[in-house]
């Protein structure tokens, strides 16, 4: 992993290349504060002040050139103004020339991550290090950084090198980190306790064999939350088998486990007064001779009965079995990740998680928790009058309605059927994927949702 550590340093007044913001409404206005050589320079690079717009400022010396950077709002920085920059800078220190706004400073960091797993890069780029007054702050950005950069990397990674033993190895690591011990169920015990997680992955090959990972950290008498993700590390679909277009992408649908266990890394990094319950069920989607079929009916961890009606609608099944395990402990907030659904795609695109909400508070608090870190969410309903096309003629439910139509909105409902209405929980649809690169935001996994939780337990406790 990128050492972010190392990219952003406390300003102690070391020498460094300054960097100037200005935006389109104010161009005019700040180009009258430069010099005749400046303004010469910026008129030849057509620099206008638009957003992600650079150019370089010659100064009375070689060696004492600056940076005009475009942002969309000067006197509000937001979190990828300086992301371009410090992409393209050469190898060297900087400062901004006015306030070193924190946000803007966490896409300084995230510009400089790479995923370098499997090969080299092409034009490898030294150091640009980004100077700041407010140091006090450092440890937070770097973690946050890292964070957002452990998403990408689980979710870049292969299916082949990251699979279910691969995710127990990353919450043993973390609990390792932390002195607790990380609980495995598998096995045997797995088809007792934990019954549809045990039936969707049991067409995997041995060594992928399913699992429900779990983590419990933080004093006992401190307020009680879960964080449960999707850990799908890959879906074939199962016997409902997806087109080969449909399957190119599948090593991210653990995109939702890689969430909580970033979350959860932020929680305990931070030593946040909470006892937090962290769990991922963890499986592979395959095909086999075992494989559970369309018309199977499971009964799930809860005692409810499920009628398979799609066994590409996989992840709420193994989600359903994690969210009946935290509630069993009665904790006072619930927030699951997953990349659940196609149907949120198509209604909110790639940028925006679908968010779902049984609490008012909650759901409120989670959107201004977006606002605030420049990580958006949008809410959908959790419809009552949708429930109905969950019913079946011979279980509790289905877990795949026919017809298609508000598929992110049933299988939010499918999963408010396992959390008891007494504990404030939400659920993030999230799509863990950028399919086009923007500065600071490569091609690739993507943490959507997380800085969002993030800032509202950090807010909250």
């Amino acid at each position: 992993m990128t050492d972010f550590a190392a990219l952003l340093q406390p300003d102690r007044g070391q020498p460094a290349i300054s960097i100037a913001l200005t935006d389109k409404a104010g161009f005019d206005d700040w180009l009258k504060t430069q010099t005749a050589r400046a303004r010469t320079a910026l008129a030849a690079q057509k620099f206008t002040g638009a957003t992600a717009e650079l150019a370089i400022l010659p100064g009375e010396k070689a060696d004492q050139w600056s940076v005009a950077a475009g942002v969309a709002k000067a006197d509000s920085p937001g979190t990828w103004c300086l992301a371009k920059a410090a992409a393209i800078l050469p190898e060297g220190v900087y400062r901004l020339a006015a306030g070193s706004p924190p946000a803007a400073a966490l896409g300084w960091l995230l510009a400089q991550y790479g995923f370098d797993r499997y090969r080299k890069p092409e034009n490898p780029t030294g150091a640009r290090v980004l100077l700041t007054e407010d140091a006090a702050r450092i440890d937070e950005q770097v973690r946050l950084a890292e964070a957002v950069a452990l998403v990408r990397d689980l979710v870049n990674t292969p299916a082949a090198d990251m699979g279910p033993p691969e995710l127990q190895a990353q919450i043993e690591a973390l609990a390792r980190d932390h002195g607790v011990k990380a609980v495995i169920t598998e096995g045997k015990a797995l088809n007792g306790a934990f019954p549809m997680v045990a039936a969707v992955g049991r067409a995997a090959d041995a060594a992928r064999a399913p699992r429900m990972l779990e983590l419990v950290w933080g004093k006992p008498a401190h307020p009680r939350i879960a964080i449960v993700g999707k850990g799908v590390c890959f879906d074939s679909g199962g016997l409902d088998i997806k087109p080969s277009s449909g399957m190119r992408l599948m090593k991210k649908d653990m995109g939702g486990a890689a969430h909580a266990l970033a979350l959860a890394r932020l929680v305990m990094a931070a030593r946040l007064p909470v006892r937090l319950h962290l769990l991922i069920p963890a499986v592979e989607n395959a095909i086999a001779g075992d494989a559970f079929r369309p018309g199977d009916i499971l009964t799930s961890r809860k005692g409810l009965t499920v009628e398979i009606t799609n066994t590409d609608a996989e992840g709420r099944l193994i989600l359903a079995d994690a969210l009946a395990r935290a509630a069993e402990e009665k904790p006072e907030l619930i927030l699951d990740f997953a990349t659940l659904t196609g149907a949120a795609r198509v209604a909110l695109g790639p940028d925006l998680p679908a968010l779902f909400a049984n609490d008012e508070t909650l759901a409120t608090d989670l959107l201004a928790a977006g606002a605030a870190a420049d990580d958006p969410l949008w809410r959908l309903p959790l419809w009552d009058g949708y429930g109905e096309m969950m019913k079946s003629d011979v279980a509790d439910l289905n877990n795949a309605p026919d017809g298609g139509f508000a598929g992110s909105i049933t299988a939010a409902l499918f999963l408010q059927k396992f959390v008891p209405p007494s504990i404030a929980w939400a659920h993030f649809d999230t799509f863990a994927w950028r399919p086009a690169a923007k500065p600071g935001r490569p091609r690739g996994g993507e943490a959507l949702g997380l800085r969002a939780a993030w800032q509202l337990l950090r807010s909250r406790y």
